[in-house]
């Protein structure tokens, strides 16, 4: 079994989205995915691309993905790295595309000189928590994570 870690490109688009989904399955969220893989695609090929991706290959069929953004510490004065999508499909858990791939993203962050590199987990995710501590992450206390929609905003 060969695993390799790679960046995606515009190509990938409908690959990504297939794992975005297998990811909607696992949180049982499937209707909340709107994104198409035309859209993903459009993104991609921008000269400033709101995000980027590393997709991980077992013999060269996609297994699992990173989806990743710089965002910017006012305090620290330098970019950051953050996570919003880590997923291996479920056969493939224990191979160590995980940590692999989260690898591939801690040396992203070092090559970008990134403050930090941060993400967010679902509470009730213990097999990502365990990962997450496994590798050596932290959870940060005395946050809440808010959300609101742009256009609902009572403002």
């Amino acid at each position: 079994m060969a695993l390799a870690i790679r960046r995606a490109t515009p190509a990938d688009a409908q690959t990504i989205l297939n794992l975005i989904t297998a990811l909607a399955q696992y949180e049982k969220e499937e209707t909340s995915v709107k994104v198409t893989a035309d859209e993903l695609c459009s993104q991609l090929q921008q000269e400033k691309p709101p995000f980027e991706c590393a997709v991980a290959e077992v013999d060269g069929l996609p297994i699992g993905f990173a989806l990743y953004f710089f965002a910017y510490s006012t305090w620290e004065g330098r970019q950051t790295l953050y996570l919003e999508d880590l997923f291996v499909l479920p056969q493939y858990r224990g191979t160590g595309a995980g940590a692999r791939l989260m690898a591939h993203l801690a040396g992203v962050a070092r090559e970008s000189d990134c403050a930090r590199f941060e993400w967010s987990v679902l509470e009730w995710n213990e097999p990502a928590i365990g990962f997450y501590n496994r590798i050596g992450a932290k959870p940060v206390t005395g946050w809440m994570r808010y959300r609101v929609d742009p256009r609902s905003i009572a403002c």
